[in-house]
């Protein structure tokens, strides 16, 4: 029988204003990554000292990168973890944090994310051995004829020309998702776009890939984020009750068969896996959908965030469309999906973007948030998928709700 798990929670988090890759002079990785776990340190009140391992998430760099952006903090001779998962390599740095201390091997972990991209879609860098995607565009262009367009931009395309088929969801259903988060994003300091558009100029954006257009696919950007997490002995030794969030659950998983069996191209980007993975995370929390009012997900398409609705359970297979029509994604709905302004308007660089997610949750439950603050947040749901494939799930909720925050600092005020 598996020992009992620890309880694990977030003490501390920070990150960088998301920037347009070179736009920021002097904003290499090491410059970025020390901004982010800075004001993480800061924000749980600990040196770094106090880390006794550390899991850094990138993906375009080389060996080592992780031990380079922590050097400048001190070289205290701990373990440092290099981590590299596609677009959820910021959620799994944290995954292994968090199970770092649920198992007992530490007691105060460092998740830290960061990315310096190029401009433009993304590509594959070596090009003398097999491309680990070759099997899903493989399925996907099986599915659905390849076009001349960005891969990535085809296989989440797919996935909504299969939604649209098999369930009547409309373009404009898609270019309201991008509509939404470009509003939300007004709100981040931290957004790499704070524009509001029209729906008519989302949907008259650049043509990517039918039904996508511009303004509904991710930018590539520059940045980092970063999660101090910590175990209950260590939260109360250190007095950090009040401003402590649990992880009361966090799941990681990956493809199955059904990806390459040429059934749709949804799972070929993940539903299955993100339903599968979901589902794991809610019973071992004891919870469902309905206990949760703020969802930050990974909407690098338009096309991913409504499919998402539904593998999460946020509503009905099928339903997603019904759900956007209500408003049961923003402010005044059911829930609040990306305030942040997600991937879509934060932006996304890619070892960040999970790590982001969790700022931005521990900020909601604390009460945070500022102009994107939802009321009366009990719980929220995090996701970030790499397709690959790899998802994280992790479900949050304050540790320890009664007790009284003390010289709560803002957290944007060293933007």
């Amino acid at each position: 029988m598996a020992e009992p798990r620890r309880r694990v929670f977030v003490v501390g988090v920070g990150m960088t204003k998301f920037e347009k890759p070179g736009r920021r002079k002097d904003f290499d990785y090491p410059q970025m990554a020390y901004e982010a776990s800075t004001k993480a340190l800061d924000d749980a009140g600990l040196k770094y000292g106090h880390i006794e391992q550390a899991c850094c998430g990138y993906v375009y760099g080389d060996t080592c990168c992780g031990q380079r952006a922590l050097y400048q903090l001190g070289f205290t001779g701990i373990p440092i973890y290099n981590v590299n998962n596609a677009c959820s390599t910021g959620a799994t740095a944290l995954y292994m944090a968090k199970n770092l201390i649920a198992s007992g091997i530490a007691d105060c972990v460092m998740a830290l994310g960061f990315e310096k991209m190029e401009r433009g879609s993304l590509s594959n860098k070596f090009k003398d051995r097999t491309d680990p995607m070759d099997k899903h565009k493989a399925t996907s262009t099986t599915l659905r004829n390849s076009e001349d367009a960005p891969y990535a931009a085809q296989l989440f395309g797919n996935a909504a020309r299969d939604h649209m088929d098999k369930y009547g969801t409309r373009p404009e259903h898609f270019a309201k998702i991008a509509l939404k988060n470009h509003r939300h994003s007004v709100n981040n300091p931290y957004s790499q776009f704070q524009d509001e558009y029209t729906l008519e100029q989302i949907q008259n954006s650049q043509m990517i890939y039918y039904p996508l257009t511009k303004l509904q696919c991710c930018p590539t950007s520059d940045g980092s984020a970063c999660a101090i997490l910590a175990s209950e002995e260590f939260v109360r030794k250190n007095k950090l009750e009040a401003q402590a969030v649990e992880i009361l659950a966090m799941e990681m998983g990956t493809d199955g068969p059904s990806v390459f069996s040429g059934e749709n191209c949804m799972n070929v980007v993940g539903y299955e896996m993100t339903k599968n993975v979901a589902n794991q995370a809610f019973t071992k929390a004891g919870m469902s959908p309905d206990n949760v009012q703020v969802v930050e997900l990974h909407d690098c398409f338009s096309a991913n965030e409504l499919i998402t609705y539904e593998a999460l359970g946020l509503c009905p297979e099928g339903g997603a469309a019904e759900f956007i029509e209500r408003g049961d994604n923003t402010y005044g709905g059911k829930y609040v999906v990306n305030p942040s302004g997600g991937l879509m308007s934060k932006g996304h660089p890619l070892g960040a973007t999970g790590l982001a997610q969790c700022c931005e949750l521990t900020w909601q439950l604390r009460g945070q948030a500022q102009k994107r603050q939802v009321p009366g947040v009990k719980a929220c749901l995090q996701h970030n998928l790499g397709v690959g494939g790899a998802v994280v799930v992790g479900l949050y909720r304050l540790g320890f709700p009664q007790a009284k925050r003390v010289n709560e600092v803002d957290a944007h005020s060293k933007l």
